[in-house]
């Protein structure tokens, strides 16, 4: 059975609450797509479709070209690593990761071959050390990476991950999200669904990043498309760190106003003079000083992250307050500091503008 994934139309209801609302996504055949959202967007529920532990109220779920909504979960030929770990309390470490390889059927793994592809999986994960021992004997870490091991051994043409780095600490879960980097490089037929509320993990591992919220899918894009030109707001705010100021299309479009201040920002020919809209910058790409679209305020706070200082400066009537994240500074502005804040009107992007429909 070849890769992919194919969502149509996808809906799952528990006691009569829609947890997955119509859902249309497809993950092409080795893609590496990232279902990013809050808790209880419906992007586990998504994955469990997949996986075959929930059955959808409406819709289909396809496997490469087989429907599979109705096939159990060891029919489907899949690798799945969830939060819970699942292993086995009464098996050593290599025979968890074994396991799988041994029950297969189709297609089935030579009895010569196991001992090897469990070692691999070991080396993978840096388990090699662990190899006879139980999980009772483990960390949480160490068992979350025995089950990574365990799915990547039976190297499935369709992999499920559901937050598998949760338990890692940073330095563990940047290895191992390396690893998955260049496990997908060397076996670049696998399709990886991967399931996350990390914004990194996702930026860092996916080809494509599909958004969550509230049962639904709220965007679907490229990590570079929707971090630097998001198209809700949801988006802007979930896909790393924006400043979403409200502003108000200015007349025949030129530009737009925050407040009493214009700005020279790219509108589009869609929206409607006079009409509401949330401009969208990034922090890394606002600066102090004088410069274009110039934002004059005082600081409220200022943190220290090595080698940024973020500044939160107070703008406008409103105070609006906007996040610059600049080089480190010699000499912090002190709270209360009037500074200046600008930023290039290419790296600014529109959102929820009035939209003319003539």
């Amino acid at each position: 059975m070849t890769g992919g994934i194919r969502f149509d139309g996808v809906t799952v209801r528990y006691g009569g609450h829609t947890v997955l609302d119509s859902l249309d996504l497809t993950v092409e055949p080795g893609e590496v797509m990232a279902l990013l959202g809050p808790s209880g967007s419906g992007k586990t529920t998504a994955l469990r479709a997949v996986a075959g532990f929930v059955r959808p109220a409406a819709g289909r779920v396809l496997i490469g070209d087989r429907d599979v909504t109705a096939l159990p979960p060891y029919q489907r030929g899949i690798g799945m690593v969830v939060q819970q770990y699942a292993l086995f309390p009464h098996m050593r470490v290599e025979d968890n990761v074994a396991f799988g390889l041994k029950a297969r059927r189709d297609p089935k793994v030579p009895k010569a071959e196991i001992p090897g592809r469990v070692a691999e999986a070991l080396e993978m994960t840096g388990m090699s050390a662990y190899a006879r021992r139980y999980p009772r004997e483990l960390s949480g870490g160490q068992q979350q990476r025995v089950a990574i091991a365990r799915a990547l051994a039976i190297r499935p043409n369709v992999l499920l991950l559901d937050e598998p780095l949760s338990a890692l600490d940073a330095q563990l879960r940047s290895g191992m999200l390396a690893e998955l980097a260049r496990l997908h490089r060397e076996l670049p037929e696998v399709s990886l669904l991967y399931v996350t509320h990390d914004q990194v993990e996702a930026l860092t591992l996916a080809d494509r990043i599909a958004v969550m919220d509230q049962a639904r899918l709220q965007d679907c894009g490229t990590p570079q498309e929707l971090y630097r030109r998001p198209r809700t707001e949801f988006t802007a705010s979930f896909v790393g760190n924006a400043n979403l100021l409200p502003v108000v299309v200015g007349a025949d479009r030129a530009g737009v106003r925050l407040d009493d201040v214009p700005l020279d920002v790219p509108v589009g020919d869609t929206a409607l003079p006079g009409a509401g809209a949330t401009l969208c910058v990034r922090p890394h790409l606002v600066g102090l000083g004088p410069g274009p679209n110039a934002l004059t305020g005082r600081v409220a706070e200022v943190q220290w992250r090595g080698a940024t200082h973020r500044l939160y400066v107070e703008v406008g009537p409103a105070r609006h307050r906007v996040k610059a994240d600049v080089r480190e500074l010699r000499e912090t502005p002190a709270l209360g500091d009037e500074v200046t804040l600008h930023f290039a009107p290419e790296d600014a992007v529109l959102l929820a503008a009035g939209v003319n429909d003539g």
